[in-house]
């Protein structure tokens, strides 16, 4: 009785924590999962005889010149992308609004006007046209404003500096919480521990990888089929495939409604829904088994309700927190089960009858 209290306690006072400062703690948690994916890195190293700290440093440094050199590297283009997405936006609408009526005039060739009237053709070619505004601007508004989602001192100075810190102590922190667990229970609570580790090192791991794959191979694509926007909707496809199925399908409605609105020919359409076609197969055949493979025990659907529960909650420090807390979630249910399907409770129920 004592054990649970104590459990629902800290587990309150973390609950209550995270509301409180929860508008602060983005870059720390940040820093966290940095130290945490940089971590088998950094073990590596020692081994080799590097000192922890120097080794911690190296991995921060060079972490941070890879991405302020991705960010100088493709912000420009991302902007100027921006610019065309703006100037050509009412060619997009009108360009929609022409294969729409091209696609209902050929089905009322063949249904017969009085299934498609003209009632009907209107207001489907005014629903596509602002169904292409709505995704051109969200997507202007996506890239125009997404450095704004790092405040840019945090972003330089402060996640940077905490990664380090907490990279060169992170044995010395796991050997200090494990001092603190119960010692009837350490056992049971390391192996879950070890569980998670796998579950979260597996999915975080994997699905970075698999997003930056996609997001080149998307990009590159769409390029080389002559979309204007192709490294924008590429790159965005690429990085939002971190949540199953939803932003894939995001990504390839965005890429086929300004296909439609650039070339105005389903041709152009159908080269760039095999190019997305192309993504899942190396995604579902090639990326995830190689990845992946079976270390992964997070559901999709659980996953995608992580994500977007946490995001309302907590906004972008939610969407951090959301796998770490779906697979540890997952981690102790199982366990639960295993210990349900164990017991005499499930092995030898209680009667009820006479």
């Amino acid at each position: 009785m004592q054990r649970a209290a104590l459990a629902l306690g800290v587990l309150a006072a973390l609950m209550l924590a995270l509301w409180l400062f929860s508008a602060i703690l983005t870059p720390f948690v940040l820093a966290a999962a940095v130290a945490y994916f940089l971590d088998p890195s950094a073990r590596y190293l020692a081994r080799l005889g590097l000192p922890r700290g120097l080794a911690a440093l190296l991995l921060v440094l060079a972490l941070a010149a890879f991405s302020l050199l991705a960010l100088l590297l493709l912000y420009p283009l991302l902007i100027s992308q921006v610019t065309v997405l703006l100037q050509r936006l009412p060619a997009y609408v009108l360009g929609v609004g022409q294969a729409v009526r091209e696609a209902l005039a050929l089905l009322t060739q063949h249904l017969g006007p009085e299934v498609v009237d003209s009632r009907l053709q209107d207001l489907a070619v005014g629903q596509a046209g602002a169904i292409i505004s709505f995704f051109g601007s969200a997507l202007a508004r996506l890239i125009g404003g997404g450095v704004a989602l790092f405040n840019v001192f945090t972003f330089v100075a402060v996640t940077p500096v905490v990664a380090f810190y907490l990279l060169r102590d992170w044995p010395r922190m796991v050997a200090r919480m494990d001092s603190w667990l119960p010692r009837r229970s350490a056992g049971v609570l390391r192996q879950l521990a070890r569980d998670m580790d796998r579950v979260v090192s597996a999915w975080l791991r994997g699905q970075l990888l698999c997003c930056l794959l996609l997001a080149a191979l998307y990009a590159g694509g769409l390029t080389l089929v002559g979309l204007e926007l192709g490294l924008a909707v590429g790159l965005m496809s690429g990085i939002l495939s971190f949540i199953p199925y939803v932003g894939s399908l995001t990504g390839m409605l965005a890429g086929l409604l300004l296909a439609l609105a650039q070339f105005g020919t389903w041709h152009g359409v159908g080269q760039v829904l095999a190019i997305f076609l192309f993504g899942q197969i190396v995604e579902g055949y090639l990326i995830y088994p190689h990845l992946l493979g079976n270390r992964v025990e997070l559901h999709a659907v659980w996953v995608i309700f992580a994500l977007f529960a946490a995001g309302i909650a907590f906004g972008f420090l939610g969407v951090l927190l959301a796998v770490p807390l779906a697979a540890a979630v997952g981690v102790v249910a199982r366990y639960w089960l295993r210990r349900y399907l164990e017991s005499p409770l499930y092995l030898d129920p209680p009667r009820t009858g006479p």
